[in-house]
């Protein structure tokens, strides 16, 4: 056996489709592409979302809602996980570094301190943002809430 030699196997290569070139071709006059219309036509592209002329899905729901661009998203956190925080990882004072460091957020997170439960131990807590009740909590045990930019 030399190079010159090999063949495809049997039936492996098809001959091309050679399309619009004469009626004796057997696939001249429309060329394989039926009768008139649009897809017959030469450029065609089906357009993205296109239903045939049906009103497309997307305008056939309702529009609701609207995203504010300028929201800013905080991660919550309660008294109550705070003086779990503390009480595991033997801590008495609670920063972002801390948090980070612990895996409870991560360090593009913007945290907000909130007032559910209860906090038992004196902390200094350094967050983004404090709500009320929280601020209040966190200074009537002795402790500091400080708000981080």
């Amino acid at each position: 056996m030399k190079l010159h030699n090999l063949k495809p196997a049997e039936g492996a290569v098809k001959k091309r489709k050679r399309i619009a070139r004469g009626i004796g071709s057997g696939h001249g006059r429309t060329a394989t592409r039926g009768h008139k219309g649009a897809k017959s036509r030469s450029g065609f592209k089906v357009k993205r979302n296109f239903e045939g002329g049906q009103m497309p899905l997307q305008m056939r729901l309702p529009k609701i809602g609207f995203n504010n661009p300028n929201r800013v998203a905080y991660t919550p956190i309660n008294l109550a996980r705070l003086q779990m925080i503390s009480e595991k990882y033997n801590l008495d004072s609670v920063s972002l570094e801390n948090l980070v460091q612990h895996g409870i957020v991560s360090k593009n997170d913007k945290v907000k301190i909130l007032g559910g439960g209860e906090l038992k131990a004196k902390l200094t807590v350094q967050a983004h943002a404090f709500s009320a009740s929280a601020k209040q909590a966190i200074e009537a045990l002795g402790g500091t809430a400080t708000a981080v930019e």
